[in-house]
Order: C-alpha cells, then sequence, then structure tokens
C-alpha cells in the first residue's frame, strides 16, 4: 500500500495565455515565476514583467532573488560529514 503525503510537492505555477497572445504564469492567484518573467504582455518580450508571490521586480532583482533561493546562508560553512568547523 503507497501513501501519499500531499506536503511534499508544492503545486505548479499555471499558464495563462489570453486573446489578445497576453502570457501570464499564476501561483495561488498570484503573478510568479522562478524560471522567467511572470507577465508577458500581447507576447512581446521587450515588456516583459517580473513577479515573485504578486511582488513586481525588475530583471535584475529578480535573477539576484533566484541566485540566493537556495544554498548555506552567509553565515555558515559546509563542513565534511564527522567535522565541524568549532575552534
Amino acid at each position: 500500500m503507497v501513501m501519499e503525503n500531499k506536503y511534499d510537492e508544492w503545486p505548479k505555477s499555471q499558464k495563462l495565455k489570453k486573446a489578445d497572445g497576453t502570457v501570464a504564469y499564476v501561483w495561488d492567484n498570484k503573478l510568479h515565476n522562478w524560471d522567467g518573467p511572470a507577465l508577458i504582455p500581447e507576447g512581446n518580450m521587450k515588456k516583459r514583467e517580473y513577479y515573485l508571490y504578486g511582488i513586481q521586480y525588475s530583471e535584475a532583482e529578480h535573477k539576484e532573488a533566484i541566485r540566493n533561493q537556495t544554498g548555506l546562508p552567509w553565515y555558515k560553512q559546509p563542513a565534511p560529514k564527522g567535522m565541524t568547523h568549532r575552534n
């Protein structure tokens, strides 16, 4: 018997297309896309807009947020198994 844990997977963003060609990525009823622009008005990539959790970011801020989403915090250092960085 296989048991599913509904808390393991995050819901995916939904891609919505309008009749005028506008593409929007929506998650939890908010504009959101980690992979690129969340709003592309009339399919024109020059007018793209970046959103995370409904908050608009510039392209540079969006790239910075992607870089900072994973990994160790700045104050932690990776240590091999069985060793610590204590003095």
